[in-house]
């Protein structure tokens, strides 16, 4: 399938809304559209590196062009939970949208940190069940796979998370990621654990499988920009990372691949911190982001799957394949338990923390 021609979504580009603003101002402003008389500024939280380029081009700057409000974009954190939770206790909201994963949410909204969203209209409805809460609305679907240099093995590839913990067939170079966070996982998995029965993660186990490969990674990285530069320059050989960091890598031209096998799939979204005043702006923001034509719009630059279905009609077969909810990628991954995560993530992190500092 190839891509359709974008429509616009509402009736006015902003040139004609400017244009109508001050017609009306001259008329009694009779029959104008609120937004045109109110025109704010919207800052949105991302994750940064790809996204800031693929939002941009997606959602942020189509916003203002269809509503007239401005769309101010900054780098959140990786784990930005402590961020939202001070936003909100102080008051001092910095942020007016951010995106947050499943397990975020989960503890968010528990702390009733996060503001209702508005679920009505045709394209909320079209959003996957998954990735549907009362205070959250799942964007992107993302995985976190095995990326690993192809120059490095040119005839054999690592094909699961047991290579990687074999230093001898695959010698090389090595980094994980500093979080408990999908690092349990594939210890797990290193150690033969299949996929379905992950949940409930045997922390002991775990950190057992850790102790076998620790002396072996070069690197334990905290952000995915981070994880981009690793194999671009070659740092290291194999590392875990998100498929989008690893296909920027790709796209670049680096002698990179990517093993989907045994891989985590999550999916992140927005969210808007509780008590924002601009909440009902954040609202109509996060409803323009389920638009089917607007999430294909980022899988040109990045490589992560839409939330709402429809978004297929409008991306070319040939960008799907590199997308994880392709069904060849999907069927080889399993969807990481935020339910699990929300509910036990302090005590995996306070676990993990103390195994790295012991």
């Amino acid at each position: 399938m190839s891509r359709t021609k974008h429509h616009k979504i509402f009736p006015l580009t902003r040139r004609e809304m400017l244009l109508a603003t001050g017609a009306g101002v001259a008329a009694g402003t009779m029959g104008l559209p609120f937004n045109a008389l109110a025109q704010e500024r919207l800052t949105v939280a991302d994750p940064g590196g790809p996204f800031e380029a693929a939002f941009g081009e997606a959602f942020y700057r189509p916003f203002e062009e269809a509503t007239g409000h401005t769309v101010a974009n900054t780098a959140r954190e990786h784990q930005p939970t402590s961020q939202v939770q001070s936003i909100v206790e102080t008051g001092s909201y910095s942020w007016d949208v951010v995106t947050v994963t499943q397990a975020d949410q989960v503890l968010l909204g528990g702390r009733d940190l996060l503001e209702e969203l508005d679920w009505s209209g045709e394209h909320m409805d079209n959003i996957m069940s998954d990735a549907r809460t009362d205070v959250w609305m799942g964007t992107d679907v993302y995985a976190t796979i095995l990326a690993y240099r192809s120059d490095t093995f040119p005839d054999k590839a690592p094909e699961s998370w047991a290579d990687f913990w074999d230093v001898e067939t695959f010698p090389g170079r090595r980094a994980l990621r500093r979080s408990p966070i999908d690092t349990l996982e594939i210890a797990l998995m290193a150690d033969g654990v299949a996929m379905e029965d992950l949940y409930p993660l045997d922390i002991d186990r775990a950190l057992a499988k850790l102790d076998e490969i620790r002396e072996h990674v070069d690197v334990w990285w905290t952000g995915g920009a981070q994880t981009s530069q690793l194999l671009a320059s070659g740092e290291v050989d194999m590392l875990p990372t998100w498929n989008g960091r690893a296909q920027t890598v790709i796209d670049d031209g680096a002698p990179v691949g990517i093993q989907w096998n045994q891989g985590l799939y999550s999916i992140e979204g927005w969210s808007i911190p509780k008590g924002n005043p601009k909440a009902d702006l954040g609202r109509e923001f996060i409803k323009f982001c389920a638009d089917p034509e607007r999430q294909a719009a980022f899988t040109d630059k990045l490589a992560y799957g839409p939330t709402n279905p429809k978004a297929y009609d409008f991306i070319s077969e040939e960008r799907a394949k590199f997308l994880p909810t392709a069904p060849d990628n999907l069927e080889r991954m399993t969807l990481a338990d935020q339910g699990w995560w929300g509910e036990h993530k302090e005590e995996a992190e306070s676990r993990f923390n103390e195994w790295l500092l012991s």
